[in-house]
């Protein structure tokens, strides 16, 4: 981004490519982006290490998860032909179902924690009956 605005590449910026940007202005802006970008990478260094488990992203692949439980209700779910049809509204929505925690409560337990690492998904009515349930 900092590169596209020291091109005067606005894309990012719809109302800089409509307003006469000075070299010197687009210099500070290109400053604060650096300096923003370093601020983000700091605040939000425990997210950027994050290892996300595969089965999180797409429990319906095959997937090698060391500990037997875990296994077990990875099986169950990934032939769950009901739930393949939920996974199509997307991953995050799909965890944040109140059957999940009942049925597989040893992969809610895990996939929880991303959850609330992205809470995003609270600001929808229909998501926040599962979260208030931590």
């Amino acid at each position: 981004m900092k590169q596209n605005i020291s091109r005067r590449e606005f894309s990012q910026f719809p109302n800089l490519s409509q307003v006469e940007c000075i070299d010197e202005y687009i210099h500070t802006y290109s400053q604060h982006l650096s300096a923003l970008h370093d601020d983000f990478k700091t605040r939000f260094k425990d997210i950027l290490t994050m290892d996300t488990p595969p089965w999180i992203i797409n429990p319906f692949d095959e997937t090698e998860v060391a500990n037997v439980v875990l296994q077990e209700e990875l099986l169950e779910l990934s032939t769950n032909e009901e739930l393949k049809v939920k996974f199509r509204k997307g991953y995050q929505t799909f965890w944040l179902q109140a059957e999940i925690p009942e049925k597989y409560p040893g992969l809610w337990e895990i996939a929880r924690k991303f959850s609330i690492a992205f809470p995003r998904h609270t600001l929808s009515k229909g998501v926040l009956v599962p979260l208030q349930t931590f």
